[in-house]
């Protein structure tokens, strides 16, 4: 994909392996979208030993057909074209039972107890870097490859994680959960790409059929971005209702059911009337109240993040405080931040300008204060 630097040509192949490219055996995750069928093609193009894994991760009865998600029915059979084009062998692994445990279970239950999740962060974490690199190396693959916008750059204490080169796709907030040992292992070779542009580009010149197929756009397990749907359909008692109360205590209205509001909410509060607008501002799960009260109220300056993963070159502990910058949501930029542990695994973010809408559940990902580095981050408990 990039171009190989000349000093290391000798020793080295194009993913950093002290092989030739046909005694480097690398497992490919096909979702049977157009990234990770370039990264499955233009590796066997290049003459590696390549072997594609696509995982079915949800019924294959109500897959079939869908369009705007990934591992699904057309999908799966979209990734098994492009191996017998390029011939090299391709399986599909069935884990739906441990997507449903893992994933979908954990999804559920997240907005009963009034948080916000984020499945694409589980998925990666608990079954594409878990179980499905167990079995690359099973398969005796020397390193699996995926087609994740993002960069494993060496230095000199090891692989280091990055931002990738087009930071419009950047997927590092959704990958934050890979450890050092796992990043020995994994590569990323569409993170070096200037744009996804490039990408399609190099499909078409592979001759691939899904060179034009639209990304996914919905999480992969809930229709049309109904999740509420999904979320009756495993916990049918979920849907009890509860109050609408303001941040000064006056009951405002009726909901019917927690699970359709999150922090930071303000369309379909259904509490019409009112002069100034209303945000959700906070949700009770054991009283079922849905707490709304004006914008200012969502600026949050403090957070509290656990289950952290670090991935610096000393031990998390072993500062006071990082100066480093964080994102807080998927779609926000990198902000200025001091992070203070408290524990390896647990940490107090200051925010040096406040954000708004920050909900536990989330992810606060670490960066590099200067440069595209990645440290990490861990999931936000509470923030005030």
């Amino acid at each position: 994909m990039s171009p190989m630097s000349t000093s290391c040509a000798d020793q080295f192949n194009s993913l950093g392996i002290a092989k030739s490219p046909e005694q480097t055996r690398v497992v490919v995750a096909m979702s049977g979208g157009v990234d990770s069928s370039v990264v499955a093609a233009d590796l066997a193009r290049k003459g590696y030993d390549v072997i594609g894994i696509t995982l079915q991760l949800y019924d294959q009865g109500a897959a079939i057909g869908k369009k705007g998600a990934c591992c699904a029915g057309a999908d799966i059979r979209d990734a098994r074209r492009i191996a017998e084009q390029l011939t090299f062998p391709h399986y599909v692994l069935n884990y739906e039972n441990v997507f449903r445990n893992d994933v979908i279970a954990e999804f559920v239950d997240s907005y009963l107890e009034g948080v916000t999740p984020i499945p694409c962060v589980r998925c990666n974490e608990r079954v594409k870097f878990r179980d499905l690199l167990k079995t690359a190396y099973d398969l005796e693959a020397d390193c699996m490859a995926t087609g994740h916008y993002i960069r494993r750059v060496s230095g000199k204490h090891g692989p280091e994680l990055h931002r990738a080169n087009d930071l419009v796709r950047d997927q590092s907030y959704f990958l934050f959960t890979t450890t050092r040992e796992q990043l020995n292992f994994l590569r990323f070779p569409l993170g070096d790409l200037p744009s996804k542009d490039d990408t399609r580009k190099l499909a078409q010149i592979l001759g691939l059929s899904v060179a034009n197929k639209p990304d996914s756009q919905d999480i992969c397990f809930v229709p049309n971005g109904d999740y509420t749907s999904v979320i009756k359909k495993l916990r049918p008692e979920a849907s009890g209702p509860g109050d609408i109360v303001h941040a000064d205590g006056r009951i405002l209205g009726q909901h019917n059911g927690i699970m359709h509001y999150t922090i930071g909410q303000r369309r379909g509060l259904d509490i019409g009337g009112l002069a100034k607008p209303l945000y959700v501002i906070g949700l009770d799960a054991a009283t079922r109240t849905v707490t709304v009260g004006p914008k200012e109220m969502l600026e949050t300056n403090h957070i509290t993040v656990k289950q952290i993963n670090w991935l610096g070159d000393t031990a998390f502990k072993s500062r006071r405080e990082w100066t480093v910058f964080v994102k807080v949501r998927s779609t926000s930029p990198p902000v200025a931040a001091i992070v203070r542990p408290i524990l390896d695994n647990k940490a107090e973010v200051e925010l040096i300008q406040p954000e708004c809408g920050i909900a536990p559940g989330q992810a606060c990902v670490f960066y590099e204060a200067e440069g595209t580095r990645v440290f990490g981050g861990g999931w936000i408990v509470s923030c005030r």
